[in-house]
């Protein structure tokens, strides 16, 4: 009998690239359209819909048809749906959704594929998503991204969007106005008082913002970001507006059975008299014993807070302006608002990236101590108390996508792994690689680079942005989960007791080195084969010398990654010395320096004549088996095919004589 240590896991095929725009409804009108969007709707992201007679012919629950009239049907979709791709000419979409277009801030994202060629933003392009959402589809369809917006020509983030990836709410002011002012470059002021300060870290050279509250000119226009509530002046002489980034954590003290109206009702009152925005509302903080409470549910559920319940225990042992014995003797802890709300301010500490300086004590981050707050009509009372975290709850699940690049050249890439780069809000890599993909980034995107030594430090960066809630793109050339950084990423989960689910983890694959190199050499890797890295950073080399027998004596055609560095100058020549014992000095060996790039170099040679000092830290080499043979400076490895591929003996007498190499 066999016993599961655990109950077997679904693992789901689809794709996380377009889940954030979901759902998205396609529109094809032929069958060469239907072909042309089939990455899309075949993924089960998207539903595609086609006239009647086109539906019929194809067989997928997810193409439908739209009935007798497009434009009658549409009005429907529009109400349900937050993405829409046409493919269709762009005067026929103009024509289809301008009757349907109400505000800037409501309307989905509308793309438009122009031909196989082209992918349009054509409507909702910051607020709506749709420039992101076009290039993740150009990706998806291998096309060009047309955006149009003026931020996009500057390599800039678009004002209104900026704080998205953060959690950030919008508040009100002129957001037109501040946005006309970066497009033409004009001198916008910055007062930031709260949140991450990651988005002004990569900004490019020659941005517009000014960070200082001081300034000697009048502003084109002014970004206030802060958990306080401003009323702006429609008669200002130069726009502005408000983020607010959602650092405050209500603490909530209240009777058994209070209405969701009085609790809403008393947050309300202390934010207006506080001055304090209530989009700046990270979530609501109290004591376990109120984890059932209804109107507490209700009102988080409503307004998409958290809800952080803690311990009379946990509460006790916070320090708070205003304890109460009362309060002692009924639960257990002298305070509940209070001291909830700095235990959930606690939770969201740092961190080297937020305003607040850490130096602060707990009591410090009070913004509002305790009130009761009544309502006429209502019975009972709330206590409210306020405080502010460091960094801002992100209300989202963070996302980790580990990316292989492939050997660097922008083709290679697989199209799922260059629209998860180009979607990601943080690309992560080593400087080379990230080098390799520059073209994929975009603006606004958190993009850090750490030394070819610090794997360890770019996980552990990787993880804390996407347990923050951010979507996180690790990148690794050739294929992430063979010498990559999946391994090291998910060692690291594993040892902070991840639970498998938050963050998701996605694994987007790469062309690995071997399998470059062996394309631009012929088919070396026609029968069995193994990879073995030489570095013995991480692996002892006696046990790499062990590996290095091994395959040599079981005849596999053998990649040896990592064959030499600046400091690592005598292991190649040791591992050419091993498998001369097991293989002919003949053996063909395809040397292959920075495959698929601009500098690549590949040379031909024998196992006998292989020169070691021609090997570096880009170079891969491959060494064939006892079948292999060169022809016409390609490298061919028999499978055995139509009584090809008889092995020659061999000419080196210590060859194991028991080895079958057709086996």
């Amino acid at each position: 009998m066999v016993r599961l240590a655990s109950p077997p896991q679904t693992v789901t095929n689809r794709s996380p690239l377009l889940q954030s725009f979901a759902p998205i409804a396609a529109v094809a009108t032929t069958p060469q359209a239907i072909q042309a969007l089939k990455p899309l709707w075949e993924s089960g992201e998207v539903t595609l819909y086609v006239p009647s007679e086109l539906a019929a012919e194809t067989d997928s629950p997810f193409v439908k048809s739209y009935g007798e009239s497009l434009r009658e049907m549409l009005p429907t979709l529009w109400q349900t749906h937050q993405g829409f791709v046409f493919y269709l000419a762009i005067g026929a979409v103009v024509r289809l959704i301008a009757p349907l277009l109400q505000d800037k801030t409501r309307d989905p994202a509308v793309v438009v594929v122009d031909g196989a060629n082209h992918v349009i933003s054509l409507s909702g392009g910051h607020q709506g998503g749709a420039d992101c959402l076009t290039r993740t589809i150009a990706a998806l369809l291998g096309a060009e991204p047309i955006l149009t917006g003026g931020a996009n020509e500057l390599d800039l983030p678009g004002v209104d969007v900026l704080g998205l990836p953060f959690g950030w709410r919008k508040g009100n002011g002129n957001w037109t106005g501040v946005s006309a002012a970066v497009a033409r470059l004009g001198r916008v002021q910055v007062i930031q008082e709260a949140g991450s300060t990651l988005w002004q870290q990569h900004l490019p050279m020659g941005h517009p913002f000014l960070f200082s509250e001081e300034i000697e000119e009048r502003p084109d226009g002014r970004i206030w970001i802060s958990p306080l509530q401003r009323r702006f002046s429609p008669e200002a002489d130069y726009p502005k507006v408000q983020w607010h980034p959602r650092v405050l954590w209500v603490g909530v003290g209240c009777e058994r059975g209070t209405s969701r109206q009085l609790i809403e009702f008393a947050i309300q009152e202390v934010c207006r008299s506080a001055h304090l925005a209530e989009d700046a509302i990270a979530g609501i903080a109290t004591i376990d014993i109120k984890s059932d409470e209804a109107g507490i549910l209700e009102l988080c559920r409503d307004r998409q807070w958290a809800l952080k319940c803690f311990t009379a225990e946990e509460l006790r042992s916070i320090e708070v302006p205003t304890p109460s014995e009362v309060v002692e003797v009924e639960v257990g802890t002298p305070s509940v608002s209070e001291a909830a709300a700095i235990c959930a301010s606690q939770i969201f500490s740092d961190f080297s990236n937020s305003m607040d300086s850490a130096d602060s004590s707990p009591i410090d981050r009070l913004r509002v101590s305790k009130k009761i707050v009544r309502q006429e009509g209502q019975p009972g009372a709330v206590t409210v108390a306020i405080a502010q975290a460091e960094r801002e709850y992100t209300g989202r699940t963070g996302q980790l996508w580990l990316v292989g690049i492939g050997p660097g050249e922008l083709n290679q890439i697989t199209p799922a792994a260059q629209a998860a780069i180009s979607q990601a809000d943080a690309v992560i890599g080593y400087s080379l690689y990230m080098d390799l993909v520059r073209s994929l980034l975009r603006p606004g995107q958190i993009v850090e680079t750490l030394p070819i030594t610090q794997e360890r430090q770019r996980a552990e960066r990787a993880i804390d942005l996407a347990n923050w809630g951010l979507t996180v793109a690790v990148i690794s050339s050739g294929d992430c989960g063979i010498y990559g950084m999946a391994g090291l990423v998910l060692e690291q989960l594993r040892s902070i007791g991840w639970n498998g689910k938050t963050p998701d983890v996605r694994v987007f694959p790469g062309i690995t080195a071997l399998q470059s190199v062996a394309s631009r050499v012929g088919a070396p890797l026609m029968h069995d084969f193994c990879a073995i890295s030489l570095s013995d950073l991480l692996t002892p080399w006696q046990v790499i010398e062990q590996r290095l027998a091994a395959a040599a004596q079981a005849d596999f055609v053998t990649a040896l990654y990592n064959p030499r560095s600046q400091s690592r100058t005598q292991q190649m020549a040791i591992a050419q010395q091993i498998l001369l014992q097991y293989r002919a000095p003949e053996t063909p060996v395809a040397i292959v320096r920075s495959v698929y790039r601009p500098e690549e170099q590949i040379r031909l040679t024998t196992l006998g004549e292989l020169d070691v000092e021609t090997i570096d830290m880009l170079t891969t080499v491959l060494i064939g088996n006892r079948s292999t043979r060169l022809h016409e400076h390609w490298m061919i490895t028999p499978r055995g095919y139509l009584g090809f591929g008889e092995a020659e003996p061999s000419s080196n007498p210590q060859v194991n004589p028991q080895i079958d190499p057709q086996t």
